[in-house]
């Protein structure tokens, strides 16, 4: 990927929600979907240009510029820069200006536009979907993915969120400790998903998205510095994310093939990660409260903090497991215990886990959960009915990476 390309992809996750948040804080959210539009539109002149005449000496103050000129063109067409204009007149300025500031509340805009989204008027589904495109630069494709629902509802979340958001008429104000405390749970939401699509993108050439696990470890940092959102639950999120990213040079072979855990080469793991990682962990454990960043952390940790495979206390991952399903009840938390539970005893064992659970929506929605039952089904012989299942798996599979490991653990049962 040529430079400009590869700056522009940063620019997308890094700067699109900054951009957003700047915009949207002197226009109001009854322009969002300008801000967005022309947002959008920047980082495509950006592609553009930049790969023409080479990338500016700022270029973050390229792309605010460009979006602010295209705000107000828009806006002078529809007529309603005079409103806006005497708007911003009134808040002691004339024109958008060139650079905003945020009180010192937060370190980051972004991180700060993010408890603004979570607005405690929405329904929770809503907060993160919101947050996830407006911020985040999410598709809809993204935000279904990343959610376990249909495109048809993330769009429904989505309009009825900015509508009520335009009800609203949400106007800049100190984000106060108890409103912050309010939100502070779908703030951490947003981040843990906006790590999950890095770690297992939808778009079907990228596995793996650093800059998505980059910049929500980034964002989960800076939460943990912060007096009030730096409570344990947070460091053991940040732990999570840090173990997990602390392997991703071992997740595939040189030929670009998925590597599963029992493959990876352990001394390609970052141990400077991992040391973060256990120091957040240890620093999680300073409450009274259990989360299920803490369990999940856990769970990894478990994987992370011994020398080999072989060495798995699988009994102590299903204990972790059944523990993190009393605390957030959840059919991927039942299909990851399975394949514990697999490891534990044998694959029908498994298979038969599976089965008191029921398939139901998480089948239509999610393709690992025919993958493991295929998996768990070539384990234990039965050849057909792996074959069944693996091949439903790779047609509802969106990365071209784990469709490649599927079609050799079908291979392998064609018997």
């Amino acid at each position: 990927m040529e430079a400009p390309q590869r700056l522009v992809d940063h620019f997308f996750r890094r700067e699109y929600g900054r951009l957003v948040a700047l915009l949207t804080r002197t226009l109001g959210f009854k322009n969002l979907d300008l801000v967005e539009d022309v947002v959008q539109s920047a980082l495509a002149q950006a592609l553009q240009s930049w790969s023409l005449r080479g990338i500016p000496e700022d270029p973050a103050g390229w792309l605010y510029r460009v979006a602010k000129n295209a705000a107000i063109d828009s806006l002078r067409r529809d007529r309603r820069w005079v409103a806006v204009r005497e708007q911003i007149a009134t808040a002691g300025g004339t024109d958008l200006p060139v650079e905003i500031r945020f009180d010192d509340e937060f370190a980051d805009d972004q991180l700060r536009m993010l408890f603004v989204c979570c607005n405690s008027e929405l329904p929770p589904e809503s907060q993160v979907a919101m947050a996830l495109k407006t911020l985040c630069g999410f598709g809809v494709r993204e935000i279904a993915s990343a959610l376990l629902t249909s495109e048809a509802n993330v769009q429904k979340r989505l309009t009825r969120a900015k509508d009520r958001l335009r009800e609203l008429d949400w106007q800049p104000a100190e984000l106060e400790g108890e409103t912050i405390r309010t939100r502070l749970e779908a703030v951490r939401t947003v981040i843990y998903l906006l790590f999950n699509e890095g770690y297992n993108s939808s778009l079907p050439d990228r596995h793996i998205r650093r800059d998505l696990c980059g910049e929500a470890i980034r964002l989960c940092r800076l939460l943990n510095g912060h007096p009030v959102c730096g409570e344990p639950v947070s460091q053991a999120l940040l732990a999570l994310m840090l173990f997990h990213a602390a392997r991703f040079d071992a997740r595939f072979d040189e030929g670009g093939s998925l590597l599963l855990l029992e493959e990876q080469d352990r001394t390609k793991w970052d141990g400077a990660l991992l040391l973060e990682g256990w120091q957040s962990m240890i620093a999680s454990g300073r409450g009274d409260r259990i989360s299920r960043y803490h369990l999940e952390a856990g769970i990894v940790a478990e994987h992370c903090l011994i020398p080999t495979f072989q060495e798995t206390d699988w009994r102590r991952v299903v204990e972790l497991y059944d523990l993190l399903i009393d605390v957030a009840p959840n059919p991927i938390h039942h299909l990851n215990r399975a394949v514990a539970f697999a490891k534990l005893h044998d694959p029908r064992a498994g298979l038969l886990e599976l089965a008191k659970l029921g398939a139901g929506s998480i089948a239509d929605n999610y393709y690992l959960w025919h993958a493991v039952v295929g998996e768990l089904n070539r384990q234990a012989g039965n050849f057909s009915e792996a074959k069944l299942s693996l091949i439903e798996a790779i047609d509802r599979c969106p990365s071209e990476a784990e469709k490649k490991l599927l079609r050799n653990r079908l291979a392998l049962s064609d018997r």
